[in-house]
C-alpha cells in the first residue's frame, strides 16, 4: 500500500467520525425537540446515507490513484463511473428509508445534510 492510498484512508476515516458526530448531535436534537426517538432514528438513517457514500467515494479514489500509475484515462472513468454510483445510492438509500422503512423525510434530510456539511468543512483541512 503506497503512502497515498494510506492518506487516503486515513483521511476517509476521520471524515466519517466526524459524520457520525454530526448526525449524532442531529439525532440528538429531534429527539429532544422535533418528535422523539422516530425522528432522532430517521435523521441518524440520513447520516448513514452519506457515511455510505463518502465510503464509496474512497473506495473509488484510492482504486483510481492505483490505476493512474498505469493507466490514467482509465483512472478517470472510475471517478466517473463512481459520481455516478453515488447518486443512484442515494436515491435508491432515501426512497428505501422514506418509502419502505417510513422514516421521517424532514429528519432524514437533515441528517444527511448536517453530514454532508461536517464532510465538507473537514474535507478542506
Amino acid at each position: 500500500m503506497n503512502s497515498a492510498v494510506r492518506d487516503i484512508r486515513d483521511r476517509t476515516r476521520k471524515l466519517i467520525g466526524w459524520q457520525l458526530f454530526a448526525g449524532v448531535v442531529v439525532a440528538l436534537v429531534f429527539w429532544l425537540f422535533f418528535g422523539g426517538w422516530w425522528s432522532a432514528l430517521s435523521s441518524l438513517g440520513g447520516c448513514l446515507v452519506s457515511v455510505a457514500i463518502a465510503m464509496l467515494l474512497s473506495r473509488g479514489v484510492r482504486k483510481a490513484s492505483e490505476v493512474a500509475l498505469h493507466d490514467q484515462k482509465k483512472s478517470m472513468l472510475i471517478l466517473y463511473i463512481g459520481a455516478v454510483q453515488r447518486f443512484i445510492l442515494i436515491g435508491v438509500l432515501f426512497a428505501l428509508g422514506i418509502a419502505a422503512i417510513k422514516f421521517e423525510p424532514l429528519a432524514m434530510f437533515a441528517g444527511f445534510a448536517s453530514a454532508q456539511l461536517s464532510y465538507l468543512i473537514n474535507a478542506r483541512g
